[in-house]
């Protein structure tokens, strides 16, 4: 059911203190939806900060009070959020109401998804069970209302982001975030970004179906997209309990975050502000948003100041910095031979969405990993001082712009809330 939809085209809808139209439509859907006595929120975690979803969290604490039991950031493989991240995102939502998600650990199977539709859908190329995993407070919490909250925006593992990915992903454990990685990965991420009904989607849609209509989810999906002069704004706003809410919000996140370029530049730098990306797992988001557009042969320079690490889990990161990012057939080929990358299959599909496949180079300027790392990595590497200083952000808008020296680039301030490509290497429906 569709309890709330909303598009804000004219950009005037502000989540401020008091947030307008979004808190209005937020409290009429939780009116109709009627009062709980114990609610779950399931918003995402600090690397979402611009999805409005603090302000949904805060609002719900306010509009619930003591109901409001539980709030846990669906984290999935994401480090847990810090105290002050937690400040900065959810503002005056009581610190004790916080909960973190084990990925590794604090998780049931509620079901398994037969290995013979995770072949139907990957058209032959995968042939194993997918286990439906969330974390065990959303089973055994006692909670009679579970409110997911996101922003949809394309994404490379599953073709939009959010829905029911929050809680199989988000609350997941370890097996079915492996698994679901590597299928989105082995179809190609190409094929499903931007996309709403997608391999993964499918298996993911496969387990709510079979798995999930007991629990009481109620979806609250935001779409955010830049106004003329820049600025993130709410664009829409979707609140129901199926698959309606999601479908709405990625038809108009397509709409919102897509960007078609009218010739693939050959020269793309991103921006990846420091607060939010710390890691190569989270700041790759430049290359998966920006592969469809760049030229052959072109360049992706990536101004990386607070990268320190390349996985966000230890383990993780130690086989990133083992193999590097050495392509798909590599990929597929050490994963054969190797049972630790097959036992974190997740960290393989990362490693294949974060080459380019010799198609343009890639030069990382970290903020704290150093030249012999990224190069091991099979990156470029870049000073981080001296390209900021020659590309400074500040200065610069996003899209097509020439430097005064004559070099021309393509500026993306925030790979994050985008997708980019030239219409050789994406149709649309």
């Amino acid at each position: 059911m569709l309890y709330f939809a909303a598009e804000f085209t004219d950009g005037a809808d502000e989540t401020g203190p008091e947030g307008g139209a979004a808190r209005k439509g937020l409290y009429q859907a939780l009116d109709e939806i009627g009062r709980r006595s114990r609610v779950l929120a399931l918003p995402p975690d600090f690397t979402r900060f611009h999805s409005k979803a603090g302000d949904f969290t805060r609002w719900i604490w306010e509009y619930y009070g003591d109901a409001l039991a539980d709030v846990m950031p669906a984290t999935g493989t994401h480090v847990a959020m810090t105290d002050d991240e937690i400040g900065r995102m959810y503002g005056a939502t009581p610190r004790g109401l916080f909960r973190v998600h084990d990925w590794r650990n604090d998780v049931v199977t509620v079901g398994t998804v037969p290995s013979s539709y995770v072949h139907e859908v990957s058209e032959g190329k995968l042939d194993y069970p997918w286990p439906a995993q969330v974390n065990r407070l959303l089973t055994e919490g006692g909670h009679d209302l579970i409110l997911s909250i996101g922003q949809v925006v394309p994404h490379e593992v599953v073709g939009m982001a959010n829905y029911n990915k929050n809680i199989f992903v988000g609350t997941g454990g370890r097996e079915g975030i492996n698994k679901s990685h590597f299928l989105g990965a082995v179809y190609g991420m190409e094929r499903m970004m931007g996309r709403a009904d997608t391999p993964v989607r499918r298996v993911l849609n496969w387990a709510s179906d079979h798995f999930a209509r007991e629990l009481p989810i109620v979806y609250v999906l935001t779409v955010v997209g830049r106004e003329p002069d820049g600025k993130l704004a709410l664009k829409g706003l979707f609140i129901g309990d199926d698959e309606e809410c999601f479908l709405r919000a990625s038809e108009l996140s397509l709409r919102v975050n897509f960007t078609m370029v009218d010739e693939p530049p050959r020269k793309v730098v991103v921006y990846l502000d420091p607060d939010e990306f710390r890691s190569t797992w989270l700041g790759n988001k430049a290359i998966y948003r920006t592969r469809m557009a760049i030229a052959d042969g072109g360049e992706l320079l990536i101004l990386a100041p607070g990268v320190r690490h390349f996985g966000e889990d230890a383990q993780i990161d130690e086989l990133i910095r083992r193999y590097g990012y050495v392509g798909t057939p590599r990929v597929l080929e050490l994963t054969d031979g190797d049972s630790e990358l097959q036992d974190n299959l997740s960290a393989a599909a990362h490693l294949i969405h974060g080459s380019s496949e010799g198609r343009f180079a890639i030069t990382y300027c970290p903020g704290g990993l150093s030249r012999e790392e990224i190069e091991h990595a099979n990156y470029r590497y870049g000073d981080i001082d001296r390209m900021a200083s020659r590309y400074d952000v500040a200065a610069l808008r996003d899209g097509y712009q020439r430097l005064p020296d004559g070099e021309e680039i393509f500026f993306i301030s925030n790979p994050a809330v985008g997708l980019w490509a030239h219409r050789d290497r994406f149709e649309t429906d």
